[in-house]
């Protein structure tokens, strides 16, 4: 008999919810804050899609309202029927870089670990701790978002911080978005028919985050010890001096709590427009004039191009230049933004190409005919992956 397997995936501001029959994708469900208003969004294996408005309670309360509305739909007799669940695991650490199942030693070290980043870790934490406790027979277990930088060399994954404090503290660079990174290039190997030698994939989304990639695995990669490092993000500051942060300790009076809370919350796009983290209302201030809109975008795009010029040279060239994530996938725009002045890399992109796949929401090539770079455009599936690699595991 197939499993049947609930997979979480928990940010700050959504959660996203999908239900498994083996490898086939049931159900999926997407609870967030839309309009100043909470709502769940349910979506059956043919694509039909239901909409409900629902109380804060239900919010904070997802899993039980998500157990709930698979036994209400029929998809399950009882919640006993569910053989697993799959949580995406964004936490620092060698214990939490393999899936593991999660037992009590596990909540404990999670819990213990939620300082080294607590926005990130806090709300993954209290979403095992809510579904342990409401349903406490069934299996759960933490998928890394970490473990595919597994294969980084010492010189990408290491800070030049004293070496006894590093491995005391396990300080290093752990990179995120691993599961992202499998699923673009299980897609990019189905489009192209293999995967080639030399890869940058950049993740563009509410978090961001750019992995080069050498013979199929991670070779270096933006985000670091924690999810803060690397690119301009929705509301993270992503690179920023050192000195700066012991500068704005002093300067604002802030208490670390405090300060992670500045750098997580009030920075990135929203903290340099002053307006919005959205990129679709930037592009639209843009548009109408609003000049810091421009810089907040300009910065985005600055920062990738960055990434990728140096992980061009540190592979030794580039092969493919892979978009994917919410911004990567959907947004032209930026796309193009970022592309432009990368010809002399040999990155030329098509623009009624680029344009066309938005348009139909689809994915492919999108560089110009002739093109040495390839240039493409993936949806990604983490939902899928973590569901893989649970029930690899039973």
């Amino acid at each position: 008999m197939e499993k049947k397997l609930l997979v979480i995936n928990v940010g700050t501001a959504s959660k996203k919810y999908a239900f498994y029959l083996g490898a086939q994708k049931i159900l999926s469900s997407h609870f967030e804050k839309e309009n100043g208003e909470f709502i769940v969004t349910h979506k059956d294996k043919d694509g039909k899609e239901n909409k409900l408005v629902i109380t804060e309670a239900d919010f904070q309360n997802s899993s039980a309202k998500e157990v709930d509305y698979l036994v209400e739909s029929g998809l399950v007799k009882d919640k006993k029927e569910i053989s697993a669940v799959g949580f995406r695991i964004v936490c620092p650490g060698d214990f939490f870089n393999q899936t593991r199942k999660i037992d009590t030693e596990y909540r404990q070290k999670m819990r213990a670990d939620v300082v080294k980043a607590p926005l990130h870790i806090s709300s993954i934490a209290d979403e095992v701790d809510k579904f342990a406790n409401a349903f406490p027979e069934l299996p759960m277990f933490g998928v890394s978002d970490s473990t595919f930088h597994l294969t980084l060399s010492k010189e990408a994954e290491s800070y030049a911080i004293a070496n006894d404090v590093a491995k005391e503290l396990g300080i290093q660079r752990y990179g995120y978005h691993g599961i992202s990174m499998q699923s673009a290039l299980l897609r990019l190997k189905s489009l192209l028919g293999e995967i080639p030698q030399n890869i940058a994939i950049c993740h563009l989304g509410s978090g961001s985050s750019i992995t080069a990639i050498k013979d199929g695995k991670s070779f270096d990669t933006s985000m670091g010890f924690t999810p803060l490092e690397g690119l301009v993000m929705s509301t993270r500051v992503g690179d920023i001096d050192a000195g700066a942060l012991i500068y704005l300790m002093k300067a604002k009076n802030f208490s670390p709590d405090q300060l992670s809370e500045f750098l997580n919350k009030q920075c990135g796009l929203g903290g340099v427009s002053g307006k919005s983290n959205d990129v679709r209302e930037l592009i639209a201030l843009e548009e109408g004039g609003d000049e810091q809109a421009k810089i907040a975008l300009d910065l985005l795009a600055y920062r990738v191009k960055k990434y990728i010029g140096s992980y061009t040279f540190a592979l030794g060239g580039l092969d493919v230049l892979v978009f994917a994530g919410t911004i990567g996938e959907r947004s032209w725009i930026i796309r193009q933004r970022i592309l432009r002045g990368l010809e002399n890399l040999g990155l030329e992109v098509d623009d009624a190409k680029n344009k066309k796949i938005t348009e139909i929401n689809g994915e492919g090539e999108i560089q110009k005919d002739g093109s040495r770079i390839k240039i493409v455009v993936v949806k990604i599936d983490e939902m899928a992956e973590i569901a893989l690699e649970v029930g690899k595991i039973l």
